[in-house]
Formats: C-alpha cells, structure tokens, sequence
C-alpha cells in the first residue's frame, strides 16, 4: 500500500536519527510533506536529497520560545510526531538532578512545547493527528536502571491520553507508540560505552522473547498507521511494539 499520508502536512521531531528519522523516510515515502527538525541540523542535510517531500529545520525542542519561533505561524499541520528523546541509563541513586531535569525536558516538555504550538492551527483546520514516541520503560513496565526515563516516558503516555481526551471533540487524535529494544545509533552508542559490548547487546536482545532488537523502520510502520485514516477511530491509545518484552 502505498500513499497512505497523500496530501498531508507533517512534523516529526528528532529527525536526526533513530526512529524520527525513519518516520520522516517513512511518511515522505507514504506521500506527505513532512518537516524534519532536530537539533543538529547536519543529521539531516540527506534527507531532503533521500527524498524531496522533506524538508529539514533546525530546531531545540526543549526551548520553548524557538518552538514558537519556528512553529508557530506556519500553516497546520495534519499529523504531528514527538520523536526527539534521550535516554539516561541509571537508578534513581545514579540519577543526578540535572539528569532528571534533562530526561524530562527532552522527554515530555519538548512534546508539551510542540503540541502547545502546532495544537491550535490543527483545531483550526477541523483536527489532526499527534503520535507521541513513549517507551515500554513507562506506566507499561519498569525498566532496570530506567529510573529517571521510564519516568519521562510515563509522562508523556499521561500528556498523550490528556490531548486525545481535551480535544476529540475537535477533531484530533493523540496515541502513543511505546517501543521496546530498538535498533539505532542511540542504543549503538550505549553498547559501544559498556566495558563488555557483545556481553551488553546480548543482554539487550534477550530482553525479547522474539530474540532480536526490534528496528526504526518497525516503529515507523506503526507511526504511519496511527497518523493515517486507517486509525481514524483511534485515540487516546498506547501501541506497544516490543517484540514481547512486556509479556
């Protein structure tokens, strides 16, 4: 199937790489236009050539008056993806205040942020569709030494849930797409900093019954399906995608 976003104005966040990445590919691929923003906008300076529908802006989501800046005035948007993330591996002992002030800020305030600037424009046009990128590590599961971004996470399933409820009535829809262990230069990152890589991966795919890491461009189907019509009867729900971690 394909065009399945045809004729859709899209945002994704944390588009630089991982799973926002592979949904902007994903959704330019399924016939939106879409605006791919991060951070570092050198993460994405191929995007536009991968695919022309894209069109990459530099944006920190965590600053609340460059979100406003940037997206305020721009015409609706018909699907909204909060992808931007970071992971902080620790307990909540391992947990410095500034590493729980980040989790959250880059974790749920940026969506807060994103979803208070495109919100209104999307009511205007008669609704849209927001996708939230949560995590099993949330209110689906404790994740072990996930304290301060299984808590992130959490928040931003319940800011999922809060939008979808505030706005049905205008028509959008708000869902949340809680990955499991996923494949990408993040989770490459942590394995490659452990003192024992083959000994860290292999953990981290013995966390699936279905033996394997899971991959960007599996979040990204599910992303597409909930900002597509297909899902039009769809909000207010979390979408595990976790090759069975949470069973």
């Amino acid at each position: 199937m394909s065009g399945r976003l045809s004729g859709k104005r899209a945002l994704v966040t944390g588009a630089g790489q991982g799973i926002g990445r592979a949904v902007a590919l994903a959704f330019a691929g399924e016939g939106a236009d879409v605006l791919a923003a991060s951070r570092t906008l050198a993460k994405m300076q191929d995007l536009a050539q991968v695919h022309a529908a894209i069109r990459p802006v530099q944006l920190d989501v965590t600053d609340a008056l460059a979100v406003e800046d940037v997206l305020g005035g721009r015409p609706a948007f018909d699907i909204v993806v909060n992808a931007a993330g970071w992971v902080h591996q620790g307990t909540v002992l391992d947990c410095s205040l500034a590493d729980w002030r980040a989790s959250l800020e880059q974790n749920a305030t940026s969506a807060f942020l994103v979803v208070r600037a495109t919100l209104p424009a999307m009511i205007a046009q008669g609704g849209g569709a927001i996708v939230n990128v949560a995590s099993v590590a949330s209110t689906v599961t404790g994740v072990a030494e996930r304290a301060a971004y299984g808590a992130s996470k959490a928040a931003m399933i319940g800011l999922t849930k809060a939008v979808a409820r505030d706005h049905i009535g205008q028509g959008v829809r708000c869902n949340a797409i809680c990955p499991g262990t996923t494949s990408s230069p993040s989770l490459e990152a942590r394995i490659a900093a452990n003192g024992d890589p083959e000994e860290a991966r292999r953990r981290f795919v013995a966390r699936q019954p279905m033996g394997r890491l899971g991959t960007v461009e599996e979040m990204a189907a599910a992303a597409v399906y909930l900002a597509s019509d297909e899902a039009a009867f769809v909000s207010g729900t979390v979408m595990v995608v976790d090759g069975g971690q949470t069973l």
